[in-house]
């Protein structure tokens, strides 16, 4: 049975910066029934508290942080790169443990994000982006989808136990 890496606040853990979650979603708790589910919070594992000052990427990119060409600063300019980054490998690493292809990551994070992300400005301004987890599984062939695309990724799912490739 393929498994599937999924934020922990999407699973109503409250994990998020501000102490919150998110959630439930029927697709995940069915999923979580079948036992497909590996969670992690990458900020958490990378060392960080809950709750914790918001983090932006100047850019939103979070490729640039894997590349060592910017950090990641919270919004009393702390720089916490060091801990993305830690918190980025230990979801490679349940990534690896578990032979896992999908990853359900949260939207807009600078951890987690897989489409847009928030400029670096905290003014809620969005661009093209995702996070430093997401720009790391990505770059180790994981298909990352957020909460706003449950049903792509059950698709994907479907796909890749069909064994066509698609996933």
């Amino acid at each position: 049975m393929q498994k599937i890496l999924v934020s922990r606040c999407l699973l109503g853990e409250p994990v998020r910066y501000d102490g919150g979650s998110h959630g439930p979603f029927a697709q995940l708790e069915a999923w979580r029934r079948q036992g497909r589910l590996v969670a992690v919070c990458p900020e958490v594992a990378g060392g960080l508290p809950t709750p914790r000052p918001a983090a932006e990427i100047p850019g939103g990119q979070g490729a640039r942080v894997l590349d060592g060409a910017c950090g990641v600063l919270t919004i009393d300019g702390t720089e916490v790169g060091a801990a993305f980054l830690a918190g980025a490998r230990a979801a490679l690493q349940l990534v690896e443990a578990h032979g896992i292809r999908l990853a359900v990551l949260k939207a807009r994070s600078p951890s987690c994000g897989n489409r847009e992300n928030y400029d670096g400005s905290f003014s809620g301004r969005r661009v093209s982006g995702e996070g430093v987890t997401a720009a790391l599984l990505r770059r180790h062939g994981v298909r990352v989808f957020s909460e706003e695309a449950l049903a792509e990724a059950a698709a994907a799912l479907v796909a890749l136990e069909a064994g066509d490739g698609a996933a």
